[in-house]
């Protein structure tokens, strides 16, 4: 198994080496291969808390022979929660057929910012054809759905949990790329915010004021309302929800070509350890 270089957010060196060495020794306990790991969640958005968990995210490979049987099997690897490390992983097969739903997770898995291993050409080959598959409406739903969610969970009333506007923000933000572009989201909150908020008006200095509190490593929790940015929320959510069910939906149309990528890793995987 080999290291990769990571993207443009810092992972102190001993947290990484911690994370590969619980990815061999996952790798070794499970009889798997590991083909890409990455950071997932509040790490790869950009915005962590001081005590943010790891969120490690993993695609595997196991040997032919677990393959060719008649009974279903588990397909996900999980680890308990431990010192700060959330650590599971999809088979191949599995996320292979997410993948072709569009799924968004797997699909922000194969773009983060903080790769951790991609030993393999699978991944690569994943993202060379993700635009081919890519669905702007399942996308834009499941976007939608997290910002309606934690909006309802954490912003209501005059006292709310202030860090939780990034995590309506950003999906809602990620809906507008949808729009705009038809293509996947980037990972990173800053990016999003750059490209979609125009930087001379209110709303985008009261959140770039929000995000250098959380970068500084200020605890945001209780505090009154931003009335801007709620006002920003509800007018967006009420937009999109219209906006959804007017977009495409592509499923499928690609299964020889991912039937014969899963064919081509699981060989490519198993003869590199003959």
């Amino acid at each position: 198994m080999k290291d990769i270089k990571h993207g443009r957010n810092s992972i102190r060196p001993e947290m990484r080496e911690t994370i590969l060495q619980e990815l061999r020794a996952l790798e070794q306990e499970e009889q798997v291969r590991i083909v890409y790991a990455c950071e997932s969640g509040s790490r790869a958005w950009g915005f962590p808390s001081q005590d943010s968990d790891y969120d490690v995210r993993f695609i595997y490979v196991r040997p032919v022979e677990w393959y060719l049987s008649i009974f279903d099997k588990r397909d996900v690897i999980e680890r308990p929660i431990s010192d700060l490390l959330d650590i599971n992983g999809w088979d191949l097969k599995k996320s292979l057929n997410l993948f072709r739903k569009s799924n968004p997770p797997l699909l922000e898995w194969l773009q983060s910012p903080i790769p951790y291993l991609e030993p393999y050409s699978v991944a690569e080959q994943i993202r060379a054809i993700s635009p081919l598959t890519f669905s702007p409406k399942s996308c834009m739903y499941h976007y939608l759905n997290m910002a309606r969610g934690n909006y309802r969970d954490y912003l209501q009333g005059e006292q709310v949990k202030i860090k939780k506007y990034f995590y309506v923000l950003r999906p809602l933000l990620a809906c507008g790329w949808i729009e705009r572009y038809n293509s996947m989201p980037p990972m990173e909150f800053e990016d999003l915010l750059e490209e979609l908020i125009p930087a001379d008006t209110e709303l985008y200095q009261v959140i770039g004021h929000l995000l250098q509190r959380k970068k500084a490593g200020e605890e945001l929790d209780i505090e009154p309302q931003l009335s801007v940015v709620n006002d920003y929320i509800q007018q967006q959510m009420a937009y999109f929800e219209q906006k959804a069910p007017l977009l495409q939906h592509m499923e499928g149309g690609r299964d020889q070509q991912l039937d014969d990528l899963f064919r081509a890793a699981v060989k490519e995987v198993w003869q590199a350890e003959l």
